[in-house]
């Protein structure tokens, strides 16, 4: 039984939390990445979006950049930033001069380019699947040595 658990646990396809405060694009978004093969959850608050997180694993968490203020959207990603799983993330944002704006963090712009929208999702979880091998790499070279 271990064996068939452990078979479906690898074939699960990866989670994503979708975080915006406007109903439309996150159902939009979640719809798209259903579509696409992800499971996804969905949160219309940076509070929500942190228990969810407290609850549940996430290979990449997307959040709108404002939603209850300013700067939800950077609070979401520096708590997920914070969990011990170390999901990708990234801001999801039409307005390309706001997104602009924010250095050093991973934008997702124009959702409305949806095979350019699942191609960037595929690749924020595939870097973090190369991060977490070379992680555990590491991890296991250290244990080695002493």
């Amino acid at each position: 039984m271990d064996a068939a658990r452990e078979t479906r646990r690898n074939l699960e396809l990866a989670r994503v939390l979708v975080v915006d405060d406007d109903i439309a694009s996150r159902l939009t978004l979640q719809t798209v990445l259903e579509a696409g093969g992800y499971r996804v959850d969905a949160a219309a608050t940076a509070a929500e979006a942190v228990g969810k997180m407290e609850d549940q694993e996430y290979q990449l968490v997307l959040s709108d950049l404002q939603m209850e203020s300013p700067e939800a959207g950077l609070r979401v990603l520096a708590h997920a930033h914070m969990m011990d799983y170390k999901p990708a993330t990234a801001l999801i944002t039409s307005y390309r001069k706001a997104a602009e704006e924010q250095p050093n963090t991973r934008m997702l712009v124009e959702p409305e380019d949806v095979p350019g929208l699942l191609a960037k999702v595929a690749n924020l979880i595939a870097r973090r699947v190369t991060r977490k091998v070379h992680r555990e790499l590491r991890q296991t070279e250290v244990a080695r040595q002493t």
